[in-house]
C-alpha cells in the first residue's frame, strides 16, 4: 500500500485526492431476498485509534498535547501489532453470519496530527487499511472526537471520511450523497440514525429523522454515552449544568423510540437500561476495540442494577481522584432511573443479530471469536 504524501502536492489537490482516493473504496450493499430482509446481522466495532507516529507534527504535539504522547505510542504499536488480527477476525465473522455491514462507532483514528495534510493521511491510511482488510461488505462509522481532534483535523474528516460514508452508505434506502456526520441508513426491519455528537444542530436533526421513523427497530449511533458509566461520570453526552434541557431532551427522544444506543467512548464494555420521562426507556450498549495484546480476560466486572452507584468509580482509581465527589454525585442523581446494569473492562467486537421481534448481541473477546456474552438487547427494553 503505498501511502506516501507527494511534496508536489498542494493542501487543496492533497485534500481533494485524498477524498477521491476515499470514495473509491465504497462497497454498495446487495439487497437481501424479500423472505428475509426483516432479519440480518452487523459486525460492532469499538473505538480503534488507528495511528502511526509519522502522522504527527512532533513539534505540535510538543507545543499542544505533550501529555499524550505515550498513548500516541500505544495506539501506533496497536495498529501495527494487533489491529490487523482483529480485522481478519472481523472478516471471518461477516463470513460466517453473512453480515450486511460493519459498523464502528467512532474514534476510527487518534487525530492530534497537527495539520490538514497530516490529518488527511491518517484519515486515507485509515480508510485504505479497511479496504485492503477486504471485509466484502459496507464500512460505516460515526464521528468521535478523536476524529477531528488537532489542527486540520475537522478539515480531513469533512473531505476524507464524508466522501468515503457517502459511498459506503450508496445501496441502503437512506444516506445516498451526505455532507454531515449526521446521516441515517436503514436495512432490513432497522433505522440507524448515525448522530453527530460534536455539531450543535444534532438535536433538532435527530428529532426531525425520529417524527419520521417507520422501522420496527430504532438505533442511534452516538460516539460518547449518553448514560454514564465506570470511572469517568462526566465524559457522557450533554454532561454539562448548561446542557442539562438539551440532555433531558435527548432522553425523551430515546426512550419514545425505545431505542438501543450503540456506543464507545470509555473503552469498556457497558450495557444498561434507562427510563425516560413519560415512561419511555432505551438499552445503551458500549464496546471497545483497544485490545493492548492478543490475549484478553475480562477485568473489573460489574453485574446487576446495585451494581450502579457511586462505588463503581472504584474501577479506575487512579482516574481524577479530586473529582472523586463530583463524580460520586453524578450516579446519585442518575441511579433512580436504571434498571439493568452490566459493566466490565474486556475489548473485543460484537455481533448483532436483528430480527421483526428482538435484537441480540454476542460479545467477543480480544482479536478471537471466543464468544464472552451473550446479550438480549430488545428484552432489556
Amino acid at each position: 500500500m503505498n501511502t506516501q504524501i507527494l511534496p508536489a502536492f498542494s493542501r487543496r489537490r492533497f485534500l481533494q485526492a485524498s477524498a477521491s482516493a476515499a470514495a473509491g473504496l465504497a462497497l454498495v450493499p446487495q439487497p437481501a431476498p424479500a423472505a428475509d430482509r426483516d432479519a440480518f446481522s452487523f459486525v460492532l466495532l469499538g473505538d480503534l485509534h488507528f495511528d502511526k507516529l509519522e502522522h504527527h507534527d512532533m513539534a505540535w504535539l510538543e507545543k499542544n498535547k505533550a501529555g499524550d504522547l505515550g498513548q500516541i505510542q500505544n495506539y501506533s504499536r496497536i495498529t501495527a501489532e494487533i489491529t490487523p488480527g482483529l480485522f481478519a477476525t472481523v472478516r471471518e465473522s461477516v463470513a460466517a453470519t453473512k453480515a450486511a455491514f460493519v459498523l464502528q462507532v467512532g474514534d476510527l483514528v487518534e487525530g492530534l496530527c497537527g495539520s490538514a495534510e497530516l490529518a488527511a493521511r491518517q484519515d486515507s491510511e485509515a480508510l485504505a487499511f479497511v479496504r485492503d482488510t477486504r471485509l466484502g461488505v459496507p464500512f460505516v462509522f460515526t464521528k468521535g472526537n478523536h476524529d477531528v481532534m488537532g489542527d486540520g483535523a475537522a478539515e480531513a474528516f469533512k473531505h476524507v471520511c464524508l466522501p468515503f460514508l457517502s459511498g459506503q452508505t450508496a445501496g441502503f434506502t437512506r444516506g445516498a450523497g451526505f455532507s454531515s456526520a449526521n446521516y441515517t441508513i436503514e436495512h432490513g426491519s432497522a433505522l440507524f440514525c448515525f448522530f453527530d455528537a460534536y455539531d450543535t444542530q444534532s438535536l433538532d436533526w435527530l428529532e426531525a429523522v425520529l417524527a419520521k421513523r417507520t422501522a420496527r427497530h430504532c438505533f442511534a449511533v452516538i460516539h460518547p454515552p449518553v448514560v454514564p458509566y465506570g470511572a469517568r461520570a462526566t465524559w457522557h453526552l450533554y454532561s454539562g449544568e448548561r446542557e442539562k434541557s438539551k440532555r433531558e431532551r435527548l432522553l425523551t427522544l430515546l426512550g419514545k423510540q425505545n431505542a438501543i444506543v450503540l456506543g464507545g467512548h470509555i473503552h469498556k464494555f457497558n450495557t444498561l437500561t434507562r427510563t425516560t420521562p413519560g415512561g419511555g426507556k432505551f438499552v445503551q450498549l458500549a464496546v471497545s476495540s483497544i485490545i493492548n495484546s492478543p490475549k484478553v480476560t475480562p477485568k473489573a466486572q460489574l453485574s446487576g442494577i446495585g451494581e450502579y452507584n457511586g462505588d463503581q468509580i472504584r474501577v479506575e482509581p487512579a482516574h481524577s481522584p479530586a473529582t472523586e465527589k463530583e463524580r460520586r454525585a453524578v450516579y446519585e442523581a442518575e441511579r433512580p432511573f436504571v434498571t439493568a446494569f452490566e459493566y466490565a473492562d474486556l475489548p473485543g467486537h460484537a455481533i448483532i443479530a436483528v430480527n421483526a421481534s428482538q435484537v441480540t448481541a454476542q460479545v467477543f473477546s480480544g482479536v478471537s471469536r471466543q464468544l464472552w456474552k451473550t446479550v438480549d438487547l430488545s428484552r432489556a427494553i
